[in-house]
């Protein structure tokens, strides 16, 4: 759950702050996921050392996409980010030495937090250290994406054209952009490792692109919290409640897709700012209620 969620996370800085949709942020999660397994498997079982490693890796393999893929915009990136989504899938099943092959790599051993410390064995200590870097890291993205910057990327995003006039240098900014939102990928894939300590192909296919994707959806993609969000619920679409409909979770995802986009479409996170402007329309509409806030009003004023 908490490595989808910085998947998501990843997507979202990407396509809600960017204004890029992307289902190509796989392949930094797939550089950090086996970047630590790798690690692990060489006998480094430090969680700190993987998740630097996870992270350079991430950043490094978005960089390199970035300076193809921030080229283009709209549908013809979020294509592209889908061919780098096969290819990702591809490539691990292809090159066994790094990935195992269509078998993946299993039995990789626990990380430990510090040497000399016992492996992270116990769900309850996994589930809390993971937790503990997946709020850590969408907490630091979310004060780099504030103030200045966000403004920045927002009149980006809104008029490309009208910012490059103004002197900045839009394509450079969203390849940042990019790159940084491969180290949130790469993080995830370390965690991936952590808390499963397996991984096989299907794990950084598309199947896995789309979930972050209907992840931002329905979290919200102007809020890294709330894509974080969104990836709980899709989560438990998936594994809860379609475990009492078998083989209907492709279809109970597909309802909440579209109930998302028509139902709630600034996602989660926007739900409180809905229900704020319903009420008010509500009172605003019913004249009892009018009259009921005036007179209540009137009588504000006469008290002393």
């Amino acid at each position: 759950m908490l490595p989808l969620a910085l998947l998501a996370v990843s997507v979202a800085v990407v396509t809600g702050h960017a204004g890029l949709p992307t289902l190509g942020q796989v392949a930094p999660y797939a550089a950090g996921a086996y970047t630590t397994a790798r690690l692990t498997l060489a006998g480094v079982d430090l969680a700190a050392v993987h998740l630097l490693a996870a992270a350079s890796a991430g950043a490094a393999v978005a960089g390199l996409l970035g300076v193809v893929l921030v080229r283009y915009r709209a549908t013809v990136f979020l294509m592209l980010s889908l061919a780098v989504a096969e290819l990702t899938a591809i490539t691990a099943a292809q090159w066994r030495s790094v990935s195992g092959g269509s078998d993946g790599l299993a039995g990789i051993p626990a990380p430990r937090l510090l040497p000399g410390l016992s492996p992270l064995l116990t769900d309850r200590v996994v589930l809390l250290y993971s937790a503990v870097v997946a709020i850590a890291t969408t907490a630091a993205a979310t004060a780099l994406l504030s103030g200045d910057r966000r403004t920045l990327l927002t009149a980006v995003r809104g008029n490309e054209a009208r910012a490059a006039a103004s002197g900045h240098r839009a394509t450079a900014y969203l390849w940042t952009v990019h790159t940084g939102a491969g180290v949130l990928a790469g993080v995830g894939g370390a965690l991936l490792i952590h808390t499963h300590r397996w991984i096989t192909p299907a794990d950084v296919g598309f199947t896995t692109a789309a979930l972050a994707l209907l992840a931002v959806v329905i979290g919200g993609a102007a809020s890294l919290p709330g894509a974080a969000a969104g990836a709980v619920v899709v989560l438990a679409v998936r594994d809860v409640v379609a475990a009492e409909l078998p083989g209907h979770a492709p279809l109970l995802l597909g309802v909440l897709f579209v109930a998302a986009v028509y139902v709630l479409p600034g996602g989660l996170t926007a739900l409180p700012t809905r229900l704020r402007l319903s009420a008010r329309f509500h009172r605003l509409g019913n004249p009892a209620a009018r009259r009921g806030g005036d007179a209540a009003r009137s009588a504000a004023r006469r008290t002393p």
